[in-house]
């Protein structure tokens, strides 16, 4: 026994360099992890992204390696551009209806729920998350479509004319809401709110009580204390939230394809160019956009304390 002790074996050995190189045991932990990131999804990004550069022949269809910038500089021809701005403008418009949606959702989970009530709206939220993407928004088309769900509702009401108005909109109409960039973007709201009610939930439940109450013993009336103390509290959670609709709608290109009128979005531009046309350098060059534009985004909501919030 005691020759064993004094003479340990090299897993012990080995065990023991390791308790006693907290840092190394930390390195071999993250080598694995980090090599497949690194080989696998930053070499595959990176190569992709690389083929930009590669120049496509429209008469033969072929890509051939000769280096030119001429497929970024495309991206500034009025048709590419005005489908960056389409989508750009698509995606800070989903974020934004979104947070005024999720937050009285997550509010009243956050202060007026708890126990089989809180549980009840984690699964009401979750929920649709759990059904297919595709089949979700192939329903949309359904509800939207002239003669569903949608427009039985808005006859119930009587807001047909409300609702002809807005189809006669340039830029938000069309022939039906399943046609029109408005059902569009409802599509859009209904798959991705779940994304911003939990994290603004998630800050609503981190504020401290005491604030609140401090504020009331000071004399503020309970809109003053919201206006004033909730809502700016909730600011980090928001843009916690904002952070998935703006760059998942940013990079979807189902919804486009599915619902309302004909036009590309950066997603589908990209899987037209390299499916259809087989261009992937001008796909590269696209893939491209929504990475610059989601890093200029993660740049400014850190500055709202987002990362605080996941």
């Amino acid at each position: 026994m005691k020759a064993r002790l004094a003479n340990p074996g090299p897993l012990r050995r080995f065990a023991n360099l390791l308790y006693r190189r907290p840092n190394l045991y930390l390195t071999l932990l993250l080598i694995p992890p980090l090599t497949w990131f690194g080989a696998i999804y930053l070499g595959s990004l990176l190569n992709l992204l690389w083929q930009g550069f590669y120049t496509f022949d429209d008469f033969t269809m072929a890509v051939t390696p000769d280096l030119t910038l001429g497929n970024f500089a495309a991206l500034f021809n009025p048709s590419n551009f005005d489908i960056i701005l389409r989508t750009l403008g698509m995606a800070v418009a989903v974020s934004l209806a979104s947070a005024v949606l999720a937050f009285p959702i997550a509010y009243y989970m956050a202060r007026y729920t708890s126990g089989k009530t809180k549980a009840f709206f984690y699964i009401a939220v979750m929920m649709p998350m759990w059904a297919s993407y595709i089949v979700k928004t192939y329903a949309w088309t359904l509800l939207l479509a002239k003669g569903g769900v949608a427009q039985w509702f808005v006859q119930l009401l009587h807001l047909d004319g409300l609702l002809q108005a807005l189809l006669t909109v340039p830029g938000i109409g069309g022939s039906t809401l399943s046609t029109s960039h408005l059902g569009r973007f409802m599509v859009f709201v209904y798959i991705w709110l779940p994304f911003m009610i939990l994290p603004i939930q998630a800050s609503l439940e981190r504020l401290p009580p005491s604030l609140l109450q401090a504020s009331a013993d000071l004399g503020a009336r309970p809109g003053q204390t919201f206006w004033q103390v909730t809502l700016p509290l909730s600011i980090p959670g928001i843009a916690a939230g904002s952070i998935f609709t703006f760059s998942l709608t940013l990079g979807d290109f189902i919804v486009p394809q599915l619902v309302g009128p004909p036009g590309y979005f950066i997603g589908s531009m990209v899987y037209a160019q390299q499916g259809a046309i087989g261009n992937m350098p001008m796909a590269a060059a696209f893939t491209l956009v929504p990475i610059v534009l989601i890093a200029l985004y993660l740049s400014l909501v850190k500055r709202l304390g987002a990362f605080d919030a996941l």
